[in-house]
């Protein structure tokens, strides 16, 4: 697995349709509020060309891209913290993804009535945030609660992130030590995951509504995305082959689709890299955090591998893909033996050697 999304919004911001233009699962879109009442779950492979080139050197393996994960969940609403709407199951159910989009809704569509939410984009925005933080802030004020008195060093890093989330202060704001985040794992907080806003626009969406979100989103020191789920799920349900699909965005004067710039916007937003084995019976692409070790790579791949590793072999996929030929590469000398504290690169090309 790549990593995963969490689509949340007020209701009747369009959510499932672009869950279901990205991922082609086919949630339930109807005008009305909480029309997903459990959450849908879309795995989409990676588009990569790195790994075709890479997969007619073995013709015979089988071609594993790396996935996401997009979740669908229920609308939030004003209280959700406490069980308002659907408020406990959905947090709950968006405590394990890697990150999250707001979806904030800009468009105008009578047969869409606005329900919970307004023509007010930011004080849509503000309401989700609330709910976050005060989730979060219930959450850690239950740990401070059952915190034993030798956990003092947990209890200090409670209590300092209580005290601002009590400021409106989202855990992502603060520069935690490996540490920190280590100790914060074991409860997920939901301001501590890193946040991307869409603006589900139309043809004729008020201009200010946008920059509204915008403006926000510079001051959250967050990126914002404008998608048309409405043209994206008719290029999906139409069925086009990668030339049509090309053409109909162009005549709506997009250059690729959202799920392109999702996936771009989510490796950013998330620090990963690509790298690929070639070992067994698959050409495979993984995804891990930048900064990652060999070793770090290996126990992506399997506990096995960390635990008995010896070195690994690395060639950048340029450099082989140019040269055509693995065997021939490592008689060539180009691929070079690592140590487990090598950091791995985007584009690597790796090869454990273990005990096992």
């Amino acid at each position: 697995m790549g990593f995963s999304c969490g689509f949340l919004g007020l209701p009747n911001v369009g959510k499932s349709t672009l869950f279901n233009a990205l991922s082609a699962a086919g949630a339930e879109v109807e005008g009305y509020p909480f029309c997903t009442t459990e959450a849908q779950v879309g795995t989409v492979k990676v588009p990569d060309e790195q790994l075709e080139g890479l997969a007619e050197l073995f013709p015979e393996k089988e071609k594993i891209n790396t996935e996401i994960e997009f979740y669908d969940l229920a609308g939030l609403v004003e209280g959700a913290h406490h069980g308002e709407g659907l408020g406990n199951k959905f947090l709950s159910e968006i405590r394990g993804v890697d990150a999250l989009i707001h979806v904030v809704r800009c468009f105008e569509n009578s047969d869409v009535p606005f329900g919970e939410a307004t023509r007010d984009p930011v004080k849509n925005l503000e309401t989700i945030k609330s709910e976050l933080l005060l989730k979060d802030l219930e959450t850690i004020e239950n740990r401070l609660d059952s915190l034993e008195q030798e956990e003092e060093q947990l209890k200090d890093l409670y209590e300092k992130l209580k005290e601002d989330l009590e400021k409106g202060i989202p855990i992502r704001d603060h520069e935690l030590s490996p540490r920190e985040n280590r100790d914060l794992k074991s409860i997920s907080p939901l301001t501590a995951k890193p946040l991307l806003y869409v603006v589900n626009v139309s043809e004729d969406s008020p201009r200010e509504c946008i920059e509204a979100v915008k403006k926000r989103a510079r001051k959250n020191e967050a990126e914002v995305m404008e998608i048309n789920a409405e043209i994206e799920a008719e290029v999906r349900e139409l069925g086009l082959n990668k030339e049509e699909r090309e053409e109909y965005l162009e005549e709506w004067g997009l250059e690729e689709t959202a799920l392109d710039r999702l996936i771009r916007a989510g490796y950013d937003l998330l620090n990963l890299v690509t790298f690929y084995t070639t070992d067994g019976p698959e050409v495979r692409a993984w995804t891990v955090p930048e900064g990652s070790t060999a070793l770090d790579a290996a126990g992506k791949i399997h506990s096995d591998f960390a635990e008995s590793f010896i070195y690994a072999e690395v060639v950048s996929i340029d450099e082989l893909l140019s040269h055509g030929d693995i065997k021939g590469a490592r008689q060539d000398g180009i691929l070079n033996r690592r140590g487990e504290d090598y950091e791995i690169q985007n584009g690597d090309v790796v090869h454990f050697v273990s005990s096992k």
